[in-house]
């Protein structure tokens, strides 16, 4: 079993960059693949971005692509999400997701994939 917790998120105006960490416990996290979701308000929860469990493969939302990356750090357990050129659009509460990974490059994509979550981080970008 692993927990997350997400951190990072914060009131920032268009244009500006953040940086998202979601910490994982437990001494597993290697074997985990994971992703972001996001969920704006009145919508459904969406795919933002994945990596792969060594970090090898990684995908992004179209909407993100070019903008965002996401990364992990093995020994640190901890993934971020990196983000630039924030848009008004891009405000919503950020999840991470951790799923056993089904192969060395496989990565979540859908919300039914993830085995855990974490209790979402608000990120607000103003106009």
């Amino acid at each position: 079993q692993v927990q997350l917790v997400e951190s990072g998120g914060g009131l920032v105006q268009a244009g500006d960059s953040l940086r998202l960490s979601c910490a994982a416990s437990g001494r597993t996290f290697s074997t985990y693949a994971m992703a972001w979701f996001r969920q704006a308000p009145g919508k459904e929860r969406e795919f933002v971005a994945a990596i792969s469990r060594t970090g090898g493969s990684t995908d992004y939302a179209d909407s993100v692509k070019g903008r965002f990356t996401i990364s992990r750090d093995n020994v640190k357990n901890t993934m971020y999400l990196q983000m630039s050129s924030l848009k008004p659009e891009n405000t919503a509460i950020y999840y991470c997701a951790a799923a056993i990974a089904r192969r060395i490059n496989w990565y979540p994509k859908r919300l039914d994939d993830a085995d855990y979550w974490g209790q979402g981080t608000q990120v607000t970008v103003s106009s």
